[in-house]
């Protein structure tokens, strides 16, 4: 099918892959090596560029750039992708580049919700199920885990990894790894307690959340440095899935976690 018929007012190359049943509105423009799946709807303005990989059902909304070249001064053109999961919105006016030759591709999960005017950098990796409000931004090569919500207008330094389910106050400033599971704020950032309403919204059980509250006692409040009190809770806190994503989380973190808040 001809989607240049259908909509005379879109710029869309002839190569660009296009699957049934999505709409495109006026003033869109899509790139050659672009892959837009199933069900996807594009509104006016909307500019799509080589690289891009958009799966099913996605809603890319007015404004959004995906899969511009990224901002950094070592890209020397080379081939790469941003990929969008399934079900993912793009809101107004986001951006979103591609990778470069560190990682080759920025990803976004599925189930996504990207609010107005954020921004994510080349190589970044979000998960499945982020919520990013207004006007988050983040720099290159930043991990977002599963189910995180970042508060508006928080700005994450490069390579920054933030956990699965965490909870991020609006307008924070991230230049430290924040561990799963937890609420963070303030400023500097810091550790803020359990993300408990969070979690018993996605189904954790009492008896995993007072387990995970157990283990940040021990990680900040045990009066021990982070090595050590990692030792104790492997030796102390009985083996379970969120014991061991909390442990591989802090010993893999190069740019350290945050602290506990005063």
């Amino acid at each position: 099918m001809n989607y240049q018929e259908l909509q005379p007012l879109a710029c869309i190359h002839p190569d660009a892959k296009i699957g049934a049943d999505v709409k495109i509105g006026p003033f869109v423009t899509i790139d050659a090596n672009v892959e837009i799946g199933d069900g996807c709807i594009i509104d006016s303005n909307a500019v799509i560029r080589s690289g891009a990989r958009i799966g099913r059902n996605c809603h890319i909304h007015a404004g959004a750039v995906v899969s511009d070249i990224p901002q950094d001064l070592k890209f020397k053109g080379e081939d790469s992708v941003a990929v969008i999961g399934e079900g993912t919105s793009i809101r107004e006016f986001v951006t979103i580049h591609r990778g470069t030759a560190s990682k080759g591709k920025t990803v976004i999960g599925n189930n996504c919700l990207i609010m107005a005017y954020c921004h994510v950098a080349h190589d970044c990796e979000v998960g499945a199920h982020v919520i990013m409000s207004n006007q988050v931004q983040l720099a290159g090569e930043v991990v977002v885990g599963d189910w995180a919500v970042l508060g508006g207008g928080s700005l994450v330094h490069q390579f920054t990894h933030i956990g699965q389910h965490v909870m991020l106050q609006g307008g924070s400033l991230v230049n430290k790894d924040i561990p799963p599971f937890i609420m963070a704020g303030r400023l500097p950032v810091s550790y803020e307690g359990v993300n408990g309403i969070g979690l018993h919204r996605r189904g954790f059980t009492e008896e995993q959340i007072n387990n995970i509250q157990s283990i940040y006692r021990m990680l900040y409040f045990s009066n021990l440095n982070i090595t050590k009190a990692v030792a104790k809770i492997e030796e102390e806190i009985k083996p379970s899935a969120e014991r061991d994503i909390i442990v591989g989380f802090v010993r893999g973190s190069a740019r350290g976690i945050v602290r506990a808040g005063i």
